[in-house]
């Protein structure tokens, strides 16, 4: 047994020492093991609650009317814009009767190699994403209808909406089917289908869309787009990129004044209403010297008109037909053709009209009906001004000397060779080579100071 004075003496405690040390040094291992731990729980829950968290905001862009220049560099601009401001996403929402290859080329382009992720959203209800919409809406990471819209019927058209025929019509035909097929390969939608809606012009609706594997899904609204988007994974610039953008904010990109008037004016119907416009309106000055006010909007109409025509596929021929169908109206005033001049003006004017946007592979074209009434409108307004201001000039004056040459009146004093004569309310002393008894009627034929010289009605 252990007496009192050993443990004084130290014999118990020395083992009590011993134990409580190595307790404390279990205690500094796993104190600094859970702050270790400690620490790399926090450092982590940032990174993994960052890649859980949706997107902050994503950026839209509105396209409704035609592909052409003014929308390319909107959407080029929209693209890097977003990415320098660190946007989830562009989303790009179409409606569009087509346009412009050449522009829905440069847009594929930007799309295809943009630095984001890049949505085509056809909406809204009733909306559609024909021709060169098709090609644009194939291209996007993402792709989505809203419900009651349409895509495809990217088949090239030439002037007027006519297909183009002979080998030229074959040649865009493949080219324009070849480009649908390579970018449906290149995002992994229906290929088959992309041939078709340029060489059948076949099309489809949402429901069938999404069948048909044309579009990623259908959404009715911009949220629910942005809902269904998130937890995709899509390629951009070759490396892969999950979607987590439901929530995000929506910041809507509107286009610069200067884009937006280029756009309104780009639209081939518009700029061959300026062109008509403009040649009415010159031709009221020059027929009437001294309106200034037709002269002034003509001018202004056809410079607005030839800034549309630089970035529109104008056919230079049919511009020349126009101009000489107004010269060949304008003659037949002049010129006594029996109508010969008058019907070929107008023949020229329609021809010329037609074919004023011909570029095959296009569908900016002006609609016939639209045609056929500007040709018809203005054909006629020019015989019925042009004949109205010569039947002026070559009517009768009525003031001063010459407006009473020709004027008839009545003989009240007998004229052998002089007498009077009563003409509009007047009476003259009047002279004639032959005898006129009075109550006769006279015609005045010339004006000799206060004296008329007159014959026998």
């Amino acid at each position: 047994m252990t007496t009192a004075s050993e443990i004084t003496n130290g014999r118990i405690s020395r083992p009590l020492d011993a134990l409580s040390h190595h307790r404390s040094k279990r205690q500094r291992a796993y104190s600094i093991r859970l702050l270790v731990g400690t620490l790399c729980l926090f450092l982590c829950t940032p990174v993994s609650a960052a890649e859980s968290q949706p997107q902050a905001f994503v950026n839209r862009v509105m396209v409704d009317g035609t592909i052409n220049p003014a929308v390319v560099e909107f959407i080029s601009e929209s693209i890097q814009q977003s990415h320098d401001a660190g946007a989830g996403a562009l989303v790009i929402q179409l409606d569009t009767p087509g346009g412009l290859l050449s522009s829905t080329r440069l847009i594929v382009r930007n799309i295809l190699g943009a630095p984001l992720p890049v949505i085509v959203y056809v909406a809204p209800s009733g909306a559609g994403a024909a021709s060169a919409g098709t090609f644009i809406t194939l291209s996007a990471h993402v792709a989505a209808m809203a419900p009651g819209t349409n895509i495809g019927a990217a088949h090239p058209v030439g002037a007027g909406g006519k297909e183009v025929e002979g080998v030229m019509g074959e040649k865009m035909e493949n080219f324009v089917a070849s480009y649908g097929e390579a970018i449906a390969r290149r995002r992994g939608r229906n290929v088959e289908w992309a041939v078709k809606a340029v060489r059948e012009s076949a099309a489809a609706d949402a429901v069938q869309a999404v069948k048909l594997n044309v579009v990623d899904f259908i959404a009715p609204n911009l949220d629910q787009l942005l809902n269904e988007a998130t937890g995709r994974s899509v390629e951009v610039n070759g490396k892969k990129i999950p979607l987590a953008l439901a929530g995000a904010e929506v910041r809507t990109l509107e286009m610069k004044p200067s884009q937006k008037f280029i756009d309104f004016i780009a639209n081939p119907t518009i700029a061959y209403f300026l062109v008509m416009v403009g040649i009415l309106g010159l031709y009221l000055e020059f027929s009437s010297p001294g309106l200034i006010f037709p002269g002034v909007i003509g001018a202004i109409c056809l410079l607005l008109a030839a800034m549309a025509f630089q970035v529109l596929p104008i056919n230079y021929t049919g511009l020349v037909l126009i101009v000489l169908g107004v010269i060949l109206l304008v003659g037949e005033l002049f010129v006594p053709s029996f109508g010969i001049l008058g019907i070929g003006g107008i023949v020229c004017f329609a021809l010329g009209s037609f074919i004023l946007f011909d570029s095959p592979g296009e569908t900016l074209v002006v609609p016939r009906g639209i045609v056929l009434t500007a040709t018809a409108t203005v054909g006629a307004g020019i015989l019925i001004v042009g004949y109205l201001v010569i039947k002026s000039q070559r009517r009768q004056a009525a003031l001063g000397d010459n407006g009473m040459i020709g004027a008839t009146g009545e003989v009240t004093e007998r004229i052998a060779p002089d007498g009077k004569i009563r003409v509009r309310g007047e009476i003259w002393t009047a002279k004639s080579d032959e005898t006129i008894e009075p109550g006769e009627k006279a015609v005045v034929e010339s004006v000799e100071g206060l004296q008329l010289s007159v014959r026998r009605a």
